[in-house]
């Protein structure tokens, strides 16, 4: 019996070392709750916020100590700690800093950090531990726009201007001023711009009353209330927009002289380094005809027009001028007239005469001053990061498909550092410093998810500040292949992405997901971490399907051909691309052919519901997510970019309007929509549904109260639970 029991306690001990060790070895999967945004273990990678320059010195913010980092060794150096900033911001009764992570340093000559504190913006000097200066904001201050070069503040309260205490516009509701116009297009981000020494404040002021009012509802209440939002959708009448300046001294504003806005677009405020004169890119309704126009900043009046540009489609100005800082009569500008977004030196005083030249793909262009294009090659300038003014040089990212880098450019001879084609596979972004000679160089890899370096621009030495751990170490993780195939065309090649179950068995045959964006600014295959595989990708590839992901004709960073593939005709050669992925697919003999489903949101949303729609026997399930149903119902600035107005493009908007396939739907198709979508609004996901039940075919309804144009925060998570329990259901 004690033999026996001996036996039993031996025994016991080897399974639980046994256990033990297979639990070591067995890695641990993923939760939507960890790959989620919101997820309440929500596994991000490390990063290092906050990190900026200070003149050529490198500021590295912390939750308790703020650092210094000199760029040419790496040296740190403690400017000053949460603890000292506290103590002196309590004496003055000026509150207390939670971290360093959102301080500035705009001055780059003195020693000083601007902070930001229940309303009020504090200037504080970290060598001698002082509170400079403090401007106090009204209440309900939005829109905020701090002038370093006098430390004047611009904001907004409801619709009017504000600058300090004083109110600038004083205008009826339905006229909105100091903020972003035309609807966030055309690079348009703000609706305030000082001038170089803060002695001017251009502003945008946009008159909506004629624009039709689109009527959200607002649940949270015991009696529903109706939030109203201005919505112009295409063909119908838009909002008018002028350009005001203010002065500060006086107190008076003056609106430039540009005529009637009526059908026009004023974008991409710039101001010349004397102040004398402010520039703005104009674009027709049509949105095919761009001018470069100089406005006389004191007297509003029309200066000249420097630069016009035409294209068979659409010009798309996306970037303000630049000058450069060695030179106050030549400045920079982003053109896509020759297929790809280039730098183009301009010369204000050497005027000559100008006729209309001709260059690829039927674009125009119009120049009455010098102009020497800096860079080229079937490549694009994503951003300008600034200027090395020694070396009399324009530093930006460059990028094409998969491939990022950072160049220079020499502004005297164009000649680049070096080749585009020594860039590598990679995702960037970058800080200059103030001299140009460092530069901050954030980027991921495929197997990198976030590296940080200083890097010396003469010569590339670098410093490594942060290289980052994989945030799913330990987790098991799916096998990522990225390729190309030929698109439609049968020309050109598209990025194509794939993931695999880590258990793969090549003898199985798997179902398949194909996540979809396929429309402008969107580029889902990167040459960065993961090659942009997202957190729900990962999850549904370790439950056991095949992840997939084309960017078809009509996506970004490949140039202007390649996006404006699809013009007049939204949704239709996208998924013929899409079709070319699956044909890919079905030569694979671990894909189920029968079993492939489909999800997007936004342009997403309409080509997850366009390709059940279109081709049946060959998508079985869907999730649509704020989707577009009808162009017609999508707003002006977006919507007649790519499809011209419904009045002038009946055949493409008809074709494009899914309401007349209803009667098409085959397979399982869910759509979710926000009910206070005011991008794309649930109009579109209602009118189809009615569609359907005209048709009596029978889709799928969720609604997300609460939500805008997607879902964020903690039910974030639940929306990825509700997409993977219809694919577990249905597919």
């Amino acid at each position: 019996m004690k033999l026996k029991s001996g036996i039993r306690v031996i025994g016991l001990l080897f399974a639980l070392v046994t256990m033990t060790h297979m639990t070591a070895q067995t890695k641990q999967v993923p939760s939507l709750e960890d790959l989620i945004p919101g997820g309440e273990t929500y596994r991000y990678t490390q990063n290092l916020y906050g990190l900026q320059w200070w003149g050529d010195e490198c500021i590295k913010p912390g939750i308790d100590t703020l650092y210094s980092v000199q760029p040419a060794t790496g040296k740190e150096t403690v400017l000053t700690t949460r603890e000292q900033v506290n103590r002196v911001l309590e004496e003055k009764k000026a509150g207390r800093l939670p971290h360093f992570y959102s301080v500035s340093f705009p001055w780059a000559d003195k020693s000083q950090m601007l902070l930001t504190l229940g309303g009020k913006y504090l200037t504080y000097d970290f060598r001698t531990n002082q509170i400079i200066h403090t401007r106090t904001l009204k209440e309900g201050a939005a829109n905020q726009d701090y002038c370093t070069a006098n430390g004047n503040v611009a904001y907004t309260i409801a619709n009017n201007l504000y600058v300090n205490d004083q109110a600038v516009t004083d205008e009826p509701e339905g006229i909105v001023c100091g903020q972003s116009v035309h609807r966030n297009e055309f690079g348009i981000r703000k609706g305030t711009f000082w001038s170089p020494q803060g002695n001017l404040l251009a502003f945008y002021r946009m008159d909506e009353r004629m624009v039709t009012q689109y009527p959200l509802v607002d649940i949270t209440t015991r009696i529903a209330e109706l939030n109203q939002v201005r919505y112009p959708m295409a063909g119908m009448t838009s909002h008018l927009v002028t350009v005001g300046i203010y002065n500060p001294t006086t107190g008076k504003s003056i609106y430039l002289d540009a005529g009637d806005p009526t059908d026009r677009y004023f974008t991409n405020i710039s101001w010349s380094p004397d102040e004398k004169s402010i520039y703005l890119i104009e674009l027709n309704r049509d949105q095919n005809h761009a001018k470069l126009i100089s406005y006389d900043a004191t007297t509003g009046a029309q200066k000249e027009v420097l630069y016009e540009e035409t294209h068979p489609k659409y010009v798309e100005p996306q970037q303000a001028i630049q000058f450069l800082p060695w030179d106050d009569t030549k400045f920079i500008y982003q053109s896509q007239r020759d297929g790809y977004n280039h730098l183009y030196l301009f010369d204000t005083r050497s005027k000559q005469k100008a006729q209309w030249q001709e260059t690829t793909g039927g674009a125009k262009y119009y120049e009455p001053v010098k102009v020497k294009q800096l860079t080229r090659g079937k490549w694009l300038v994503s951003s300008v990061l600034g200027f090395n003014e020694k070396k009399k040089e324009v530093v930006f990212t460059a990028c094409e498909g998969l491939k990022t880098g950072h160049l220079s450019v020499n502004v005297a001879n164009g000649k680049l550092n070096r080749p585009f084609e020594t860039c590598t596979e990679s995702e960037r972004n970058g800080m200059l410093s103030a001299s140009g000679n460092y530069l901050i160089d954030i980027y991921s890899t495929v197997t990198e998810p976030r590296s940080i370096d200083i890097v010396q621009t003469q010569n590339a030495k670098s410093i490594r500040l942060l290289t980052a751990k994989s945030p799913y170490e330990g987790y098991q993780m799916p096998s990522i292949e990225v390729g190309t195939l030929k698109a439609a065309d049968g020309t050109t090649d598209l990025h194509y992405r794939l993931l695999k179950p880590a258990d793969f068995d090549p003898k199985k045959q798997y179902p398949v997901i194909v996540y979809v964006y396929g429309g402008p600014h969107a580029q889902m295959i990167t040459g960065g971490w993961q090659n942009g595989a997202r957190g729900w990708d990962i999850y549904m590839a370790n439950k056991g399907y095949i992840m997939f992901s084309v960017d078809n004709r009509g996506s970004s960073n490949r140039g202007l051909e390649f996006e404006n593939a699809v013009f007049r005709h939204l949704g239709i050669e996208e998924g013929k691309d899409q079709l070319k992925g699956i044909d890919y697919l079905k030569t694979l003999p671990y894909v189920d052919g029968n079993r492939i489903g489909v999800h997007g949101w936004s342009f997403g949303g309409h080509m997850t519901t366009a390709l059940l729609l279109r081709y049946p026997e060959v998508f079985k399930v869907g999730v649509a997510g704020g989707p577009v149903i009808d162009w017609s119902y999508y707003e002006i600035m977006y919507g007649e970019r790519y499809m011209d107005t419904p009045q002038d493009n009946p055949e493409g908007y008809k074709e494009g309007n899914l309401k007349n396939l209803a009667g098409a739907l085959k397979g399982h198709l869910l759509i979710i929509h926000d009910d206070h979508d005011d991008t794309c609004v649930p109009q579109h996901t209602f009118s189809f549904m009615k569609a359907c039940v005209d048709a009596r075919t029978y889709p799928d309804l969720f609604i997300y109260p609460g939500h805008k144009h997607n879902v964020s925060g903690r039910d974030r998570v639940h929306l990825h639970e509700k997409i993977t329990r219809y694919f577990e259901e249905h597919l």
